[in-house]
């Protein structure tokens, strides 16, 4: 399956100031599969070391220094290393602290050796017992979950996603059959969500019940993490954290609230929670910004924010959501469509490097998400459905005066008024060059991985 990450490795493999690579991630995201076939189609060798499923690997490493466990990985293999031919791959690597370390010598006394490491994005971050993290000797990259467009290609859509990307760029709206089915593969999308074991399993058997044993094992995994990481005493409130996460995506204020995990609850009770959930990529932070000036980080409201799941699917595996609730928006569920939908927007452009915010005013005019592109501070608004009256985004308008804004919702392309400061999307859309146009309303969130472009 086409994974944007490989441009991404290809682009670090040619660099002359290439140092060892650490793709970190939530489990099941593709880390090991990315690496394995960047290796075999881009060098001649790879010599791959688990620390899982060989956990006889550490004890060399234990026991030796930085030089000398290098030396011992090296010689594993009888090939030229120092060539450029051969990648070298440690896998689960927070495993081992060790080998983390190792990388500051690589990168100051074998520089010419092409490494990259993966890891669960948790364990790299809290599993640092004995070894300090070698900061500055190694590049870092953060692999999500698949994008819409990479969903769309591994159904085989490559047509479609042209056929959106031509209409986006010359302000036309896709033919009304295309739109349908556009916004047929987004609502699959949401069913299925990005993890590549579910999107490869979709799109060999369309069968939604195998899919979701899978989404189902996935969870508990990231269950069984939360013992095998956390502490004893935070588990509890952990998982209680967690669980309550995708209740309050169905409450008309989606800010999260701390006193609505149980009653009583406080920040100072479960804000370690929250920021292991954060940690392990199981959830992201949108914090609210109380001004719109750059930097946006510099103006966040730490006290106010919202949380959003990092996959669709394991966020409808989750509330158990039948495939045919989402597949058909039956109105059983109206009151989870609009957290589904601002959750999907931002799986999008965090998935594309992204930082997103949002914004509120003191008369409760919201704005879904704040984001900077190419300088300038865009305002995002999301609609469920093909309902586009916003009243927020034009007291924005009005108060801040964007270069253009941007509308998502089941519509499709268009210009609000022909102007071409408020375009309006349909949810499907993905690596829009948003530098040179505005939304309108008819446009959506489905393919907003585009953004990236």
């Amino acid at each position: 399956m086409y994974r944007k990450i490989m441009g991404f490795l290809e682009a670090w493999k040619e660099s002359e100031h290439r140092k060892p690579l650490i793709l970190q991630g939530a489990r099941q995201v593709g880390k090991t599969y990315s690496i394995l076939e960047f290796g075999r189609t881009h060098y001649e060798n790879v010599a791959y070391f688990n620390f899982e499923t060989n956990p006889k690997l550490n004890e060399p490493l234990m026991k030796t220094s930085a030089r000398l466990s290098h030396t011992y990985f090296i010689s594993y293999r009888r090939s030229d290393h120092r060539n450029g031919k051969t990648l070298i791959v440690f896998d689960e690597v927070q495993l081992c602290e060790r080998a983390l370390t190792s990388l500051k010598y690589f990168c100051e006394n074998a520089p010419d050796y092409h490494i990259i490491v993966a890891g669960s994005l948790l364990g790299v971050a809290v599993n640092r017992a004995k070894f300090s993290f070698p900061v500055g000797k190694v590049d870092m990259k953060t692999l999500y979950p698949m994008d819409m467009e990479e969903f769309m290609l591994a159904l085989g859509e490559d047509d479609l996603v042209e056929q959106i990307k031509k209409c986006f760029q010359t302000d036309t709206p896709l033919p009304s059959a295309l739109h349908d089915a556009a916004m047929q593969l987004y609502r699959q999308y949401l069913v299925v969500g990005g993890m590549p074991e579910c999107v490869m399993q979709f799109a060999e058997t369309k069968d939604y019940i195998l899919v979701r044993h899978t989404q189902d094992t996935i969870l508990a995994s990231y269950l069984n993490d939360m013992s095998k990481y956390n502490n004893l005493n935070e588990i509890k409130k952990t998982r209680l954290a967690y669980d309550n996460i995708t209740v309050q995506l169905s409450k008309k204020n989606t800010r999260f609230q701390y006193k609505l995990i149980k009653k009583g609850g406080r920040a100072s009770e479960f804000e370690k929670a929250i920021e292991w959930l954060c940690l392990s990529g199981i959830v992201s932070q949108v914090y609210k910004v109380e001004q719109i000036k750059k930097p946006l980080e510099n103006y966040r409201d730490i006290d106010a924010f919202k949380i959003y799941v990092s996959d669709l699917g394991l966020l409808c595996a989750k509330k158990d959501l039948a495939a045919n609730d989402i597949l058909y928006m039956v109105e059983e569920i109206n009151d989870f469509k609009g957290g589904m939908a601002e959750n999907y927007v931002n799986v999008q452009l965090t998935i594309n490097g992204y930082h997103t915010y949002y914004w509120e005013s003191k008369r409760g005019a919201e704005i879904d998400f704040i984001i900077q592109r190419d300088g300038q501070l865009i305002p995002i608004e999301v609609k469920s459905a093909d309902n586009t009256r916003a009243k927020s985004l034009k007291v924005y308008m009005d108060t801040y005066k964007p270069a253009y804004a941007i509308k998502l919702s089941a519509k499709n392309f268009g210009f609000e008024d022909n102007k071409k400061s408020f375009l309006s999307m349909p949810h499907f859309v993905s690596e829009i060059n948003i530098a040179t146009v505005t939304l309108t309303e008819n446009v959506g969130v489905i393919f907003f991985s585009l953004f990236y472009a």
